[in-house]
């Protein structure tokens, strides 16, 4: 059989993937912001509803009934839990409403982008953000910033459209190395990002929001990738693509507002069942993020961590990820980063349980670096291989959605485990559910022989 025709000429895809990466910087940048500023920006709502002179004080507020949701809840367990933890609870409890958000919105997004194309989709993801970023910079009181998340998570799309156009624009051949690049940009943004955002937070200009600085130049960043994206980003759906090409067939104002109209599209070679592949994600992402949320726990009990030190960990994870994402991930099969990767986080779930030394915490830290660098970016890799052109954008994002359930779950369920039954069983619980997704990737998942074709004949 002849070799499949590259979706676009070397020069466009080069400047595609330029646009791509410039804007997923940004976007993640300004996305990791607030990660560091979460602590203090919700002591800082919490004490402007408890002071005594805050204006239409009351013990109903949003905030309050949060905050005895939680007390109860922490308060159920036999084992006392430092009231250190409330805020870290709150910030969980948040983090998970942002990813329930983005698990409803992330199918919808999709089959958008399938109708209108990849462009119009991001442009309207875009416009989201902002929305979102602008309520965080006049968020005076919790319950605006409570709204900025929730219209954040709703509107959220950049990285499965990103997904979805490095799919459109990539043959079976380059896949793999194209995911790394999305999952580069993460890692980058994540190890730089929340620094930048700890500095800005220290600037403040807005008495009445100390973190309007932070918010301001977030909305900075926000507002110039949309801009960027309108200017540069071509459309790369297909059926899209090809008809904005011919001249003779472009509308007399330039515009492209009728919908994508299905077109006959090759059948992908299934190799993967798409919801083993959800399955898997779901799965991992629950356990993964559990234990992520249990970092910060476990190194302020066993050395006294404080954010600091904390930042400087999670560095070392960011910075030896966006190496292994440049330089080895984008090199390997898909299926194979998915192994590695879900083997090193076995091991990795092992040692903290058993750990007493701060070396032994950096090892861990290593191989959940080499996790964090693979799994997701040789999942998202092999969904792309099970879909036509003209569904990527909604099985991508469905997949992305399990994702996200795994991710709101994920915290809450392991660390109700880590406070009821202890440091060590916690973790050995979820390095035996690691060990059952590690599983499930070597039993359950199959090698897509189209790379090794694309490759022949490339």
């Amino acid at each position: 059989m002849a070799a499949e025709a590259p979706p676009v000429s070397k020069e466009q895809r080069k400047k595609i993937l330029r646009v791509l990466v410039i804007s997923l910087l940004l976007d993640l940048i300004s996305f990791t912001f607030i990660l560091p500023l979460f602590p203090k920006l919700l002591e800082f709502y919490r004490d402007l509803e408890t002071s005594s002179t805050a204006p239409n004080r009351s013990s109903h507020t949003i905030l309050s009934r949060i905050l005895h949701l939680l007390n109860t809840y922490k308060n159920a367990f036999s084992r006392p839990i430092n009231s250190r933890y409330d805020i870290v609870l709150l910030g969980g409890a948040l983090g998970s409403l942002f990813s329930l958000c983005q698990a409803i919105a992330s199918p919808f997004i999709g089959r958008l982008s399938d109708t209108y194309g990849r462009r119009r989709a991001l442009l309207c993801s875009m416009a989201g953000n902002i929305a979102s970023v602008a309520l965080w910079v006049a968020a005076v009181d919790f319950r605006t910033f409570l709204a900025s998340r929730v219209v954040g998570g709703l509107s959220e799309g950049n990285v499965q459209l990103a997904l979805a156009i490095a799919t459109d624009i990539s043959d079976d051949s380059q896949r793999g190395a194209t995911m790394a690049l999305v999952g580069a940009c993460f890692s980058v943004a994540f190890t730089f990002g929340p620094a930048l955002g700890a500095y800005l937070a220290n600037l403040s200009t807005v008495a009445t929001n100390p973190f309007a600085t932070a918010a301001g130049f977030s909305l900075f960043l926000i507002v110039s990738e949309t801009v960027y994206l309108w200017a540069y980003l071509p459309e790369t759906l297909p059926a899209l693509a090809k008809s904005e090409s011919k001249p003779e067939k472009a509308h007399t104002n330039g515009s492209t507002s009728k919908p994508a109209q299905p077109q006959p599209s090759a059948e992908p070679t299934r190799t993967n069942s798409l919801p083993l592949l959800n399955l898997t994600h779901l799965l991992f992402v629950l356990f993964f993020s559990g234990m992520e949320f249990s970092l910060t726990f476990l190194t302020y009990d066993l050395f006294s961590y404080n954010s600091a030190r904390n930042g400087r960990l999670l560095g070392f994870i960011g910075l030896i990820a966006s190496l292994l994402q440049g330089g080895v991930t984008r090199r390997i099969h898909p299926l194979q980063a998915v192994r590695i990767g879900t083997l090193a986080c076995v091991v990795a779930f092992f040692m903290l349980g058993r750990l007493q030394t701060q070396g032994v915490l950096y090892g861990a830290a290593a191989l959940l670096a080499v996790t964090s660098a693979t799994v997701v970016t040789g999942l998202n890799g092999l969904s792309s291989f099970e879909a036509k052109s003209a569904e990527r954008g909604w099985k991508l994002g469905n997949h992305r959605s399990f994702g996200q359930v795994g991710r709101a779950l994920g915290p809450l369920g392991f660390c109700s485990l880590y406070w009821w039954a202890g440091r060590e069983a916690a973790y050995t619980v979820g390095g035996l559910g690691m060990l059952g997704v590690s599983a499930l990737v070597f039993a359950g998942l199959k090698r897509p022989p189209m790379i090794d074709k694309a490759k022949k004949t490339s």
